[in-house]
């Protein structure tokens, strides 16, 4: 029933949607409202020509060509290339180093390098031929620089005192000497001794070997076994030849002072290579002195010892100072040159006689110079020979001696030399350098305290 009554108004409904559209679809029989009918007949008033201004201008005129034109193709613009080559690449090179251990030649780090035999032997060829590989020695430095294949591209032997010999690969194999060129520096300090003067000075961490020329200037004039009783301060100025933060060669005294027992020892040296030196007691000089070889180490000492070479128990009448072959070797004091030539174990010889009775020997040298004759007259500093290693020498050093009366006398306390050993220096001139000396010497410590004072701080 009531499904029946919903169907019905649904048709009632649509009937009423049907009947609706129906009337609004009759056209409506209104007439059109007279502003709209006249609205529809308006049309616009028709455009004006334009007008031209006539002007003073003119216009350019086109000449009649009476030739016909002739067209022709435009040539070709030369167009460089560019250089589209692409940039050589360097291989990667391999970096190998050692040094050379006690016993080894220059072949043997080679052929651990890696290098085959025939690449040795032109290493060791072009590097011999600037220097003598008989004087390689533990701690010299081989390096090889390599391609990836093993190539050899550059060898490098670093010796002594930061001199290098590089032999380079290219068309030829090349070698070349490379000389340091170093900054000269000055140090200074202070310490007391306790003691030994050696220990006051490895303490201090200044150069234990200035002990050796402290015991040569003032061996004739100082007793260090006896008038050392302990307490004594003393002061040092040096000089280094430094490449950055490395040092080349032997550091150099210039100037010491010790005092002892109420006195003040100075000793001033020179910075002109002579070696020669002079001593002040308490400000004013006391002698001139050199000593035979600047910087060099005290191998061995005078009085008995166990030969190096025989093995036996004797005397040794002298002191030998190791030093690299080649180091100049200069007269302690001024004299005259009494021999040159050789006597058997000692090897090449100079001696100078000092007066009557003292004689200084030079032993195991390489060589004299060429102008240094028998009875010439030398002074002290002068160069007299070169470290070598003639006669009985189990390596280069100088054997140094002082003979008394024809007796063998230890060149470190005796004091005759410095008897005989006359002033080579004006006294005002040898003040003042003194004078500078000191004043230099308190600026650099001065310096160093105020550095460390800021490190601690």
């Amino acid at each position: 029933m009531k499904i029946r009554t919903v169907l019905a108004a649904v048709a009632v409904a649509g009937a009423f949607s049907v009947t609706a559209i129906a009337i609004s679809g009759v056209p409506s029989k209104e007439p059109v409202p007279s502003a709209i009918a006249e609205a529809t007949l308006w049309t616009p008033d028709p455009l004006a020509p334009p007008r031209i201004a006539e002007t003073n201008s003119v216009r350019p005129t086109l000449a009649q060509a009476d030739v016909a034109f002739e067209f022709r193709p435009l040539p070709l613009l030369p167009v460089s290339l560019a250089d589209t080559s692409l940039p050589s690449i360097e291989p990667p090179l391999v970096t190998w180093s050692r040094e050379i251990a006690s016993g080894e030649t220059l072949d043997a780090v080679l052929s651990d390098a890696g290098l085959d035999a025939s690449d040795r032997a032109e290493i060791a060829l072009a590097i011999g031929a600037e220097y003598d590989l008989r004087h390689l020695r533990p701690g010299n430095v081989i390096t090889v620089v390599s391609e990836t294949d093993g190539k050899p591209r550059r060898v490098e032997l670093a010796v002594e005192d930061g001199v290098r010999i590089e032999a380079v690969f290219g068309e030829q194999l090349a070698a070349r000497v490379l000389d340091p060129d170093p900054e000269l520096v000055t140090f200074a300090g202070e310490t007391v001794i306790e003691s030994s003067i050696f220990a006051a000075l490895d303490t201090a961490d200044i150069p234990a070997r200035f002990a050796v020329d402290l015991a040569q200037m003032l061996g004739g004039t100082v007793d260090f076994r006896r008038d050392l009783a302990g307490g004594e301060t003393m002061r040092l100025l040096w000089r280094e030849a430094r490449d950055g933060n490395k040092r080349i060669g032997q550091p150099e005294l210039a100037f010491a002072a010790l005092d002892i027992d109420g006195s003040v020892y100075e000793i001033v040296w020179p910075n002109d290579g002579s070696g020669q030196a002079t001593i002040y007691v308490d400000g004013e000089v006391l002698r001139v002195f050199a000593q035979p070889v600047e910087g060099a180490r005290l191998s061995s000492v005078f009085g008995r010892r166990t030969h190096p070479v025989y093995g036996n128990v004797r005397m040794h009448t002298g002191v030998d100072f190791a030093a690299a072959r080649g180091t100049p070797v200069r007269a302690t004091a001024p004299g005259r040159v009494s021999f040159i030539g050789r006597r058997g174990g000692y090897g090449r010889v100079v001696e100078i006689a000092h007066g009557s009775d003292t004689l200084t020997r030079y032993a195991h040298l390489s060589a004299v110079p060429d102008g240094l004759t028998q009875g010439q007259r030398v002074m002290a500093g002068d160069l007299i020979g070169r470290v070598g290693a003639t006669g009985t020498a189990t390596g280069p050093n100088l054997h140094y001696e002082v003979l008394v009366d024809g007796r063998p006398t230890d060149p470190l306390s005796d004091d005759r030399l410095a008897e005989a050993a006359e002033r080579g220096a004006d006294d005002t001139a040898a003040l003042e350098r003194l004078s500078e000396a000191r004043s230099l010497l308190a600026e650099r410590l001065a310096s160093e305290f105020a550095q460390t004072t800021t490190e601690r701080l």
